[in-house]
């Protein structure tokens, strides 16, 4: 009978070291499925405990200008949000999240579910996020939800973007901002896709 006893509690004990070492996104979310243009694609957290970010993302001091650190909020009435609130996102079919990058960047590997639309080609663009063309530019008054990002903390390309498009009538409220970005984003292990 004790021999039972201890095999259940070593049995117990093992579950619970293993659930202790799995590298999930939160305690109740160890993944998140979302929709690509490919298909369904899930995000994780890269379980191997001893990953560390190598190369490019790894480098800390970038000069400034024009890598200078970015403001928490890029523009009054923007939300500023985290990993959580993304992946969240990109699981709303009315939500577009947004690769603000040059398509060099995006080509390296983005955020599954992620549409690139250049912070340079923005303006032209707005139409793909719910704005219709008018006499006096756009009309956003049907404008989507939408989430922007870049490159990291560093990178100001998805703050000129959101500048831009709130210049051009989209209302600042249904506008979102993952500041952490791609460099965070790989920090933490998440999946990233490579879209070519």
């Amino acid at each position: 009978m004790k021999t039972i006893a201890l095999t259940i509690a070593l049995t117990l004990a093992a579950g619970t070291t293993f659930a202790e070492t799995e590298v999930g996104i939160t305690s109740d979310m160890p993944s998140a499925t979302v929709e690509t243009p490919n298909g369904p694609m899930t995000i994780a957290r890269i379980q191997d405990t001893t990953n560390e970010v190598t190369g490019e993302w790894a480098r800390t001091s970038r000069p400034c200008p024009n890598f200078c650190i970015q403001p928490m909020t890029p523009a009054e009435g923007v939300k500023t949000i985290g990993e959580l609130e993304l992946i969240e996102m990109l699981q709303d079919p009315d939500t577009v999240v947004v690769d603000s990058r040059t398509p060099d960047w995006f080509a390296g590997g983005t955020i599954p579910g992620a549409v690139n639309i250049p912070y340079t080609f923005v303006l032209d663009e707005l139409a793909q996020l719910g704005c219709a063309p008018d006499f006096d530019g756009w009309d956003c008054s049907e404008a989507k939800q939408v989430a922007l990002f870049c490159n990291g903390i560093w990178c100001g390309q998805s703050p000129t973007a959101i500048r831009n498009m709130i210049g051009a009538g989209y209302p600042a409220e249904r506008i979102s901002y993952y500041r952490g970005g791609m460099q965070v984003w790989r920090v933490l292990g998440l999946t990233v896709t490579d879209p070519s």
